[in-house]
């Protein structure tokens, strides 16, 4: 998995104590920015757009906490329960689940594709989600290459390989790493806080994003520096090589898939 040490939101008792719209807590604001980070709220057009830098506890958010909590298989009430601030407490992928309005883990757009052999972690019934508007690599560019960034821990570069051959054994492209970066389809390295990549998608320390990857044909995979990070399954540490599993799948185009019984930090795009 990619790691066992919830973070980022608050657990606080405080926040487990909202029944209705009107209520006002600090940290509300906290919660409503990690929901408009993962796309469950826009408060630009709506009626309650006053409400975007406050604590109040509105009719926007309660509908928000709702989608989220459907998303991810906890009892929809819109009541921010000890359990729904427990799976936004834990480290995840940066990538949006609703991006444009379009909820991608439950948009009915899946599709299923069934492989059949041993050895492979992409399980026989194959569950996934394109991102909106289908951002794909041209159909006659099966053949990528990747490249690390300067400053690249070394350690990273053998799970990143077998996570490109991993996918390479189970889609119809191939992969060849390279050492020019500037000419490389795809481009991997570590970057920490607003690195780059806009503020939308600056990473936030230890715990919360841990990773994100950008759809075709961007090319940007970048792990946050400011995490543990180990080769395996290590106590305390994020997968090198399970991270980059997930990530590529973005790289490619795909979503997150609405899988019971997981979070976005587990989610791999092909499973039960």
């Amino acid at each position: 998995m990619f790691g066992s040490q919830p973070n980022g939101l608050s657990t606080d008792n405080k926040m487990l104590s909202f029944q209705m719209a009107s209520d006002k807590v600090k940290g509300i604001l906290q919660l409503k920015k990690y929901l408009e980070q993962f796309g469950y709220l826009n408060y630009k057009n709506s009626k309650n757009r006053t409400h975007e830098n406050d604590d109040d506890f509105d009719e926007s958010l309660e509908s928000a906490i709702k989608t989220y909590q459907l998303n991810f298989h906890v009892n929809s009430t819109g009541v921010l329960d000890k359990k729904t601030l427990s799976k936004m407490a834990m480290p995840r992928c940066g990538v949006a689940d609703i991006v444009n309005g379009t909820n991608c883990m439950r948009s009915g757009k899946k599709n299923h594709h069934h492989r059949h052999g041993s050895g492979s972690p992409f399980h026989t019934v194959s569950h996934y989600t394109f991102i909106p508007g289908n951002p794909r690599w041209p159909a006659s560019q099966t053949h990528l290459t990747y490249s690390f960034l300067p400053r690249t821990r070394s350690d990273a570069i053998n799970p990143v390989d077998k996570a490109f051959q991993t996918w390479q054994g189970n889609t119809h492209f191939r992969f060849t790493r390279v050492q020019d970066s500037s000419n490389s389809n795809i481009k991997i390295g570590f970057g920490r806080g607003d690195h780059g990549d806009g503020r939308r998608n600056a990473f936030d320390g230890p715990g919360g994003t841990i990773a994100h990857a950008f759809p075709p044909p961007d090319g940007r995979f970048h792990y946050d520096a400011d995490e543990q990070w180990a080769v395996g399954a290590t106590p305390n540490s994020f997968d090198l090589e399970t991270v980059a599993l997930h990530e590529i799948g973005h790289l490619l185009g795909l979503e997150h898939s609405e899988v019971e019984g997981y979070h976005v930090s587990l989610h791999l795009y092909w499973s039960h």
